[in-house]
């Protein structure tokens, strides 16, 4: 009995050993090596300043963000980059790139290592596999020690943001609508773009000095959400704009202000303005169209008023027949159209043909010109009446004259015929008088 009591104790200590040894070489998955530098980020750019780089860009700075994680002050810092194929130093060549720091990181401060590298122009606009290794000396202790990275980092592209008016040219005195292009003319996205113009009359305050004529003119909408660009893409911002009629002929600048995301994913906010010209309104109106009589023809006879607040230039007025009208077509220039001055016209009646008379449907154009030399037309229609010619008064009867049983007397006066028989009677009537005048100074000599 007491050996098998013997045996089972026996056996539960040689259990009990064998647990314990295996979890004595056992290792935890938290058990790590200590170091005294943590590796964080590695980016284009500066301490706490990113930047955007393309392939093909040079000495462009390239930096490491590292903390001290040790319980003593590091020294001597120095950093070395193993960059893959297409990154060279900008100082030299070679497959290592150079870089030092601050002298000194105290115990859990951050510090960074920059790099100047040149970058290939046959590299692509991703994401490369480095290496880095740092040199440093521990405060209060001989020698230098290392320690080792390897981390991804990304060629990130670059956006170009432009902005352009669309139609840069307004009109005083209306509303005018706007169409602003913003385009993303870079090789990298942009995301969250927001837009908003500023220095309006709602956002200056009263003590405020104005940079910009903007809060002159009234402007409804002055914000737009975008959302993302891609490189190469355009989005279009539209409003209205009224302009009043006292800041005709001036550039309207509008100061734009942009947020959006680069390839970082940094919030970006830039400024940017958008320019349009002030015209004058011209706004011309053709009225009171009539037909009257003079020297014998029909006359066209109307007004043209210009109620705008710019004179229109080298203005013409154009008469054209419209259906089965073989009215002539006629041009007539009639100089500029000022503001608030009637301007008249009169424009003789011609046929292409013979002549048709009674109603008439005609088209009477105003040609001009702004202040840009761009060419207008006003065209108006009216439907006019041309007047059968009257009945002559001046006119004899008789079988025997010209054989006609009547005779004009303006016929025969005024046409061409009419010419030759007068200058046939003149002619006769001096030869009678000179021969009658030599006969009688002839019987006068005889006699004495």
């Amino acid at each position: 009995m007491v050996n098998g009591y013997a045996f089972a104790a026996l056996a539960v200590v040689i259990t009990a050993s064998a647990l314990l040894g295996s979890a004595q070489g056992q290792v935890s998955i938290f058990d790590r090596d200590f170091v005294d530098i943590k590796f964080h980020e590695a980016y284009f750019g500066t301490a706490g300043e990113r930047i955007e780089v393309n392939p093909g860009d040079k000495n462009v700075p390239f930096t490491l963000v590292m903390t001290n994680v040790g319980t003593l002050d590091i020294t001597g810092i120095r950093g070395q980059l193993s960059p893959p194929f297409g990154f060279t130093p900008t100082d030299g060549s070679g497959p290592i790139i150079l870089a030092s720091a601050e002298n000194a990181a105290r115990a859990g401060e951050i510090f960074t290592v920059t790099f100047f590298v040149d970058l290939g122009s046959d590299l692509d606009i991703r994401q490369y596999p480095a290496s880095a290794k740092i040199d440093y000396s521990r405060l209060r202790e001989a020698g230098v020690r290392s320690t080792f990275f390897n981390f991804d980092f990304k060629v990130t592209g670059g956006s170009v943001i432009n902005v352009n008016a669309k139609d840069p040219f307004l009109v005083s005195l209306q509303n005018n609508e706007i169409v602003i292009e913003i385009s993303n003319n870079g090789t990298a996205p942009i995301s969250g773009v927001a837009i908003q113009i500023t220095n309006t009359q709602d956002a200056m305050p009263s003590a405020a000095q104005s940079t910009s004529n903007v809060e002159r003119v009234v402007i409804p909408d002055t914000d737009w959400n975008v959302g993302n660009i891609n490189p190469g893409d355009v989005k279009y911002l539209t409003s209205t704009i009224y302009v009043p009629g006292l800041i005709k002929g001036e550039t309207l600048r509008l100061p734009l202000e942009i947020s959006y995301f680069n390839a970082h994913g940094e919030r970006q906010v830039i400024s940017r303005n958008v320019d349009f010209y002030i015209q004058g309104l011209i706004d011309i109106r053709i009225y009171n169209v009539n037909v009257m009589e003079f020297s014998g023809r029909p006359t066209i006879i109307g007004e043209i008023i210009n109620e705008g607040n710019e004179d229109a230039l080298f203005g013409f007025v154009m008469l054209k027949p419209i259906g089965d009208s073989n009215i002539s077509e006629v041009t007539q220039f009639i100089d500029e159209i000022q503001t608030d001055s009637p301007v008249p016209f009169n424009i003789q009646v011609g046929f292409d043909g013979t002549p048709r008379y009674g109603e008439h449907t005609v088209e009477i154009t105003a040609r001009y010109k702004d202040s840009l030399r761009e060419e207008h037309f006003v065209a108006h229609q009216a439907v006019i009446t041309i007047p059968e010619p009257p009945v002559t008064k001046n006119s004899i009867s008789g079988p025997e004259i010209l054989g006609s049983p009547e005779v004009d007397i303006d016929a025969l006066l005024f046409d061409d015929g009419g010419q030759s028989i007068v200058l046939v009677v003149a002619v006769a009537a001096v030869i009678g008088i000179v021969l009658y005048a030599v006969k009688r100074r002839r019987r006068r000599e005889d006699v004495f």
